[in-house]
């Protein structure tokens, strides 16, 4: 009855106390499994989110190169997005490692301290209980044994007292004798008896007690401790989901932050971004015009003002019977060595096409006037902690903040200086070219002898030469050759026949700094410290024309060579 009382509680396995221990010992066991996993979790977590910092940062646009350059560009703006809201996401993998590790690791940490201890002291109660009733047992069976040996004393002593009182030859006091020992036998036995008996007494109440209350309590505290851990188990569990699906919303925002990104990709804003970053502001060259023959003239060489020649080299008879490289504008192919060797060109971006250059003078003037109004707000600022250090000089000494002042009035001036350089450039560079509504165009025309007309054909085409960084720079000239020397020389790129030209005289010498290769129509290749002739100085576009010989002349990089003019030939070369 008592057993069915106690239906599912623990005390029903009463005699089962070393499986309930080792049943507990595994429960502890399996608490320090489940942390351990937690655990690996939080660190996989960690470097997780570590690699994909790591792979965000990668991927991040360097300061100062082409990929920040880039970053005007849709798609790349997008990539940027997105690489910045991988960061995000990586953040919010950290965040359900720390979660894990304070909510989950530390607290089961801490739980299996005091479950290990509150175990220790149940089984220790138990153990205790256990040997109180086997040392009730021992003394049972002690008083037992000892009842049973009495009694057979008794019983011996009873018939020896029987056989003497038979017996007629023994004397009466024998007799005497052996009946007082009978009688103290049965009294010792009668004693063993009672004493047994509450011995036994005794044994069952404890018993009894054992296990009906002390095992039963004792159980039922380890029943009620091995549930609480189940149930902080359940808890971990369901704390586990939690942490993650905490961060599912922050995520989703990452998420919904890069298909954003995505969907910002315009490639028609691309393709304009594109023109406007290198649009050079020339137009393709124009017509040439037919010239026709005559009896005793000699058919002049058609000279194009534009140097972009076809990139795969390939030539076409010229009606001089020489050749002539073909042009294919568009598909011009660079492969000037100059931007590698001195950096990103000269500080007035002279090297770059008209509208290019515009852009950049433009943009360099707006980040000075960033600086410099930068500058005067923290000028602004000092000037007015000044003026309260001097109305509250026990706030501070205003002779102290004079040094910062002078050094931001020396910035300012030192900014507004190069403001007003790059505005120089800008508006010379303006006033050279024509406005934004009448698209620069070039012209072409045709050499004159002495004894010819001298006649112009307006060909309105445009003349590009490669710079040292591969972009092309705008020359004007006047294409018109005479024999007797006049302060405006002529200057032109396209590729020339000695025979029907007369050769250029030699206004000084200038040496190869650099080697140069002069793959495009109009240049000459140069080795490193070779000796040439200068027959035309450089008129601001950075481009000298240099001879080796007889046969071969042609344009360089003014930058490349070291030029040695000849004094009385300085002040005839003009910039037309």
């Amino acid at each position: 009855m008592m057993e069915e009382r106690m239906g599912n509680c623990w005390s029903y396995t009463k005699d089962q106390f070393d499986n309930l221990e080792k049943h507990t010992q595994s429960g502890i066991e399996f608490v320090e499994r489940y942390s351990k996993f937690v655990k690996e979790r939080s660190e996989i977590e960690i470097s997780y989110a570590k690699q994909i910092r790591n792979l965000s940062k990668k991927y991040q646009p360097k300061k100062n190169s082409r990929e920040e350059e880039e970053n005007k560009y849709t798609s790349c703006r997008a990539f940027l997005s997105t690489l910045n809201e991988l960061n995000d996401y990586a953040g919010q993998h950290e965040v359900i490692a720390e979660n894990l590790t304070s909510q989950i690791i530390t607290e089961l940490s801490r739980y299996l301290t005091e479950l290990k201890a509150e175990r220790k002291s149940h089984f220790h109660d138990g153990r205790k209980a256990q040997q109180q009733i086997e040392s009730s047992w021992k003394q049972l069976e002690s008083s037992k044994r000892r009842f049973e040996r009495d009694c057979k004393e008794a019983d011996r002593a009873q018939q020896y007292f029987e056989r003497m009182d038979a017996d007629i030859n023994v004397t009466k006091a024998d007799v005497e004798k052996a009946r007082q020992q009978a009688q103290m036998r049965h009294q010792i036995a009668a004693d063993s008896k009672t004493e047994y008996s509450n011995y036994l007494t005794k044994f069952n109440q404890e018993q009894n007690e054992h296990y009906y209350t002390l095992i039963p309590n004792i159980f039922q505290k380890l029943q009620e401790m091995e549930e609480r851990r189940i149930e902080r188990v359940g808890v971990s569990m369901k704390t586990y989901a939690e942490v993650d699906r905490e961060v599912l919303p922050i995520v989703g925002k990452c998420l919904d932050g890069m298909t954003k990104a995505a969907e910002s990709i315009e490639p028609k804003t691309d393709s304009k971004q594109v023109v406007e970053s290198y649009k050079s502001g020339f137009e393709p060259p124009g017509d040439v015009e037919f010239e026709d023959y005559g009896p005793g003239q000699t058919m002049k060489r058609t000279v194009s003002e534009t140097s972009l020649s076809n990139s795969r080299g390939e030539a076409k008879e010229r009606p001089g019977g020489g050749k002539s490289k073909g042009k294919l504008w568009p598909f011009i192919k660079n492969k000037n060595k100059l931007s590698l060797k001195l950096g990103s060109g000269p500080e007035d971006f002279s090297h770059l096409p008209p509208e290019q250059r515009r852009k950049k003078l433009q943009a360099k003037i707006d980040d000075i006037n960033k600086d410099i109004q930068k500058e005067m707000d923290q000028k602004d600022a000092l000037t007015k902690m000044k003026g309260v250090y001097e109305k509250n000089p026990q706030m501070g000494d205003p002779a102290s903040v004079d040094p910062r002042l002078v050094e931001m009035a020396m910035n300012i001036e030192k900014l507004q200086s190069e403001v007003q350089k790059f505005e120089g450039w800008l508006a010379e560079m303006e006033g050279r070219l024509p406005s934004r509504s009448d698209p620069p165009r070039r012209q072409s025309g045709l050499y004159e002898s002495q004894n010819s007309n001298s006649t112009m054909v307006d060909n309105n085409c445009a003349q590009d030469r490669e710079s040292p960084d591969g972009s092309y720079t705008e020359e004007q000239s006047s294409e018109t050759q005479v024999k007797v020397a006049i302060a405006n020389t002529p200057e032109f790129d396209d590729e020339f026949d000695d025979g029907d030209e007369e050769t250029l005289p030699t206004i000084g010498t200038c040496k190869a700094v650099y080697s140069f290769e002069g793959h495009n129509e109009g240049t000459i290749s140069v080795t490193e410290g070779e000796l040439l002739f200068v027959i035309e100085q450089d008129k601001g576009d950075g481009w000298t024309r240099v001879r080796r010989n007889e046969e071969e002349e042609g344009y360089v990089p003014t930058s490349y060579v070291e030029v040695f003019l000849e004094t009385n030939t300085k002040g005839a070369m003009t910039y037309i």
